[in-house]
């Protein structure tokens, strides 16, 4: 008998069962894939992402893998061209855009070094019920034989397409359609920082991540998916080339060293956060369009809320049911603007955007504060406060 069984151990379920079992519980983190494996990704770790690393005990890990670290970022849009960077969050404004085979199994690491029993290659199957409560979960094993652990809390940490979430009847509570379609890859000789490139339709991320390589993203609306999909290269070179002519350049003086990479698939959605026995996490309660990459940073903040809602509560039924409570309303008061914010990206049309980035031009504080609106390091009201609301009348 677990105390809590964690499903998936990527970004949000390896933080989560690493601070439960620092909490002193009996953890079990299953995961179907086995380590090292790449998912779909946006890289990215935000300064709150990087700062909840430093305080696991982990950003050492990742550095010493030589992902480059980040300090500067560069915004153009139609008309205007923006440089700074996002503000720190507890010391910490360098961040990293790390290959996801490379920083998976580091969080999974530390939750095996802070004492959780981790099962790789063993795909969960159903959720085992006493009445309306789950008691546990039935997996498949390495070797193909069934097998069933029970535990107090079983935490759904698996993706979009969460089993937990339908076997528990975790309904939408928000949802939002589809907005944007994504391609990326990789590419050797290709200097970069971490720079962004928009115009109308169009949305291009270049950030520099492990063995030299730069990451190389491009967006596309979401009803282009169908012919993008069918000639994919072409349609991703001539998205930089008509979006920034000088990171076309670029890459024409480098190589492309993987394949493409890329979805049409990115859900826009809250679900219901937990039930008697469950509770869901990272992309399996909230998932929304990767444009403004915010998965990583998001799971992480999950997971530390999560568990410190829960602390010492586990056992005690009522105090466990306010646990999860206060944590499913922190989700809404901490990612509701972030999602929001993310659907307008997405909507690729940045003309009255750019409008109000014109204005910053020459401030530098207002614009990292802008870059910081995205990171989390500074909310929506502090942004708009009196001192933009001056600039933007003036202009």
């Amino acid at each position: 008998m677990f105390d809590v069984i964690v499903i998936g151990a990527r970004c949000a379920g390896s933080p989560a069962a690493m601070l439960f079992a620092r909490q002193g519980y009996r953890v079990l983190l299953l995961e179907k894939a086995r380590f090292p494996q790449d998912t779909l990704s946006s890289h990215y770790i935000h300064q709150p992402g990087v700062a909840l690393l430093g305080r696991w005990g982990l950003l050492d890990k990742l550095r010493d893998t030589g992902c480059p670290p980040i300090d500067h970022e560069s915004y153009e849009g139609p008309g205007v061209r923006l440089d700074g960077f996002s503000l720190p969050v507890d010391g910490h404004r360098t961040t990293y855009a790390p290959r996801r085979f490379v920083l998976d199994p580091i969080l999974a690491e530390g939750a095996v070094a802070s004492g959780v029993e981790l099962r790789e290659s063993c795909a969960v199957t159903d959720l085992v019920f006493e009445g309306d409560r789950v008691v546990g979960v039935r997996y498949t094993t390495p070797g193909g034989a069934e097998a069933t652990e029970r535990a107090r809390l079983v935490v759904g940490a698996d993706g979009m397409r969460s089993l937990v979430a339908r076997k528990a009847g975790a309904r939408n509570v928000v949802e939002h359609p589809r907005m944007s379609c994504v391609y990326y890859s990789y590419w050797a000789g290709v200097p970069a920082g971490f720079e962004l490139y928009e115009r109308p339709g169009r949305w291009i991320v270049a950030a520099p991540t492990h063995d030299g390589l730069t990451l190389i993203m491009t967006y596309f609306p979401q009803d282009e998916f169908s012919e993008v999909r069918k000639a994919v290269e072409p349609a991703y070179l001539e998205a930089v080339r008509s979006t920034s002519r000088e990171l076309s350049e670029r890459m024409s003086a480098g190589e492309r060293v993987e394949q493409l990479y890329g979805t049409g698939h990115q859900e826009n959605y809250f679900r219901k956060a937990y039930g008697p026995g469950w509770v869901l996490l990272g992309d399996a309660v909230h998932h929304k369009d990767s444009i403004t990459a915010r998965g990583i940073t998001d799971a992480f903040l999950q997971a530390q809320s999560l568990t410190g809602h829960i602390g010492e509560r586990l056992h005690d039924e009522a105090a466990l049911e306010e646990a999860l409570r206060y944590y499913e309303e922190d989700l809404e008061e901490t990612f509701s603007d972030i999602y929001q914010g993310a659907l307008n990206v997405a909507e690729l049309k940045p003309q009255g955007r750019t409008e109000m980035l014109r204005k910053l031009v020459g401030h530098q504080e207002l614009i990292d504060r802008y870059f910081s609106t995205v990171s989390g390091a500074c909310s929506f009201d502090d942004f708009y406060n009196a001192e933009l609301l001056a600039v933007l009348d003036q202009n």
